[in-house]
C-alpha cells in the first residue's frame, strides 16, 4: 500500500483520511491546528462506530483503521515519505496555490499531488509546481465514507499514467471514478450549482417558499433532498465561491450568484455549519426546521 497524505482535517479531509485508512493505506493527516486534528480523529472514530453498529465493520477493523492514521502539524514532516498527497483545504484559490508550492518543495519527486477542489482549475494549481504532469483533481463527494463518486480531473498537463493510477486507486477505495476535463466547475458543480442558484432565485423572486421549492424537487424530480437543504449542507459560502469561479471562468451571466445568496453569506448565515441558512440547524441535522426568516407570517 502506498503512503498517503491528506492536507486539511475538516469535513472533507477527515472523510478522505477515513476512507484511505479503512482500506489499509497508511495516512498522514496534516493540519496546522492540533485541536482541529484532534476533532478530526474524534469524528472519524464516531463515523467508524456507526459502521460497526451497522455490521459493516468489526471493532478490530475500527482499531486498525485508526491505527493507520498519524497526525502532523507540519507539511514538510507529513509528506516526507508519501507517494500521494490529497489536498482538502478550504476552497480558496490563493491558499491552495500556496499549499501546492509547499508540496512541490517538500513531497518526494515522484509523488502525485491531488486536489479535492470542487471548482478551481487543476491547470492553474499545477502551474505553480515543477511537476504539472503529476498534478490531478480527485474530487470526493460529501460524506466521503458513503458517497461512491470520485470526479477525477485532468489538468492540461496531467499525464496518462497519473490519471490511470488515480482511477485505479479510487476503485481500490470502493469508489466509482469518473474522468473529466479541467473546465470551471468540472461536471458535478457546473450542473449542480446553477440548479441551487436557480432555486435561490425562485425563493428570492417570491415564486414559492423554501419548503415548497424543496418539496417540488424531492417529490417531482426524485432528489433525495431539496436544493435549498442541500445548499445548507454544502455551505452557502462554498456555493457562492463555486458560482463565482463559474461566473469568472465562463463569463456567462447565467452563473451570477443570486443577491439573496450573497447577502446570506455576508450575514454569516452559512447553513448547517453556522446553525442557520434556509433552515435552522441549532437542534442538529436530523430535524428539518425552517429558519425564522423564511417562515410564513
Amino acid at each position: 500500500m502506498m503512503n498517503v497524505a491528506v492536507i486539511g482535517s475538516g469535513t472533507m479531509g477527515n472523510g478522505i483520511a477515513h476512507v484511505f485508512a479503512q482500506h489499509g493505506f497508511p495516512v498522514a493527516l496534516i493540519d496546522i491546528n492540533q485541536a482541529a486534528l484532534d476533532r478530526a480523529l474524534g469524528t472519524i472514530s464516531k463515523n467508524l462506530d456507526r459502521q460497526v453498529a451497522k455490521g459493516a465493520l468489526s471493532e478490530a477493523d475500527k482499531t486498525t483503521t485508526l491505527g493507520n492514521i498519524t497526525t502532523y502539524t507540519s507539511v514538510a514532516d507529513g509528506v516526507r515519505n508519501v507517494e500521494l498527497v490529497v489536498e482538502a483545504a478550504t476552497e480558496n484559490v490563493e491558499l491552495k496555490l500556496q499549499i501546492f508550492r509547499d508540496l512541490d518543495q517538500h513531497a518526494p519527486q515522484g509523488a502525485i499531488l491531488a486536489s479535492n477542489t470542487s471548482s478551481i482549475s487543476i491547470t492553474k494549481i499545477a502551474a505553480v509546481t515543477k511537476r504539472p504532469e503529476q498534478v490531478i483533481g480527485m474530487h470526493f463527494m460529501n460524506p466521503v465514507p458513503v458517497m461512491k463518486l470520485v470526479e477525477v480531473i485532468r489538468g492540461y498537463a496531467t499525464s496518462n499514467a497519473v490519471t490511470q493510477k488515480v482511477m485505479d486507486l479510487s476503485r481500490q477505495l470502493g469508489k466509482t471514478p469518473t474522468e473529466v476535463n479541467d473546465y470551471p466547475g468540472f461536471v458535478a458543480n457546473r450542473i449542480l450549482m446553477p440548479m441551487i442558484n436557480e432555486a435561490i432565485y425562485t425563493l428570492f423572486e417570491g415564486v414559492a417558499g423554501v419548503e415548497e421549492i424543496d418539496t417540488v424537487m424531492k417529490l417531482g424530480m426524485a432528489h433525495p433532498m431539496g436544493p435549498l437543504q442541500l445548499a445548507d449542507f454544502i455551505g452557502l459560502d462554498v456555493c457562492l465561491a463555486i458560482l463565482r469561479v463559474l461566473h469568472d471562468g465562463l463569463g456567462n451571466p447565467k452563473y451570477a450568484p443570486c443577491p439573496l445568496l450573497v447577502n446570506m453569506v455576508m450575514a454569516g448565515r452559512l447553513g448547517a455549519k453556522s446553525g442557520e441558512g434556509f433552515y435552522s440547524w441549532t437542534h442538529g441535522t436530523k430535524e428539518l426546521v425552517l429558519a425564522d426568516r423564511f417562515k410564513k407570517s
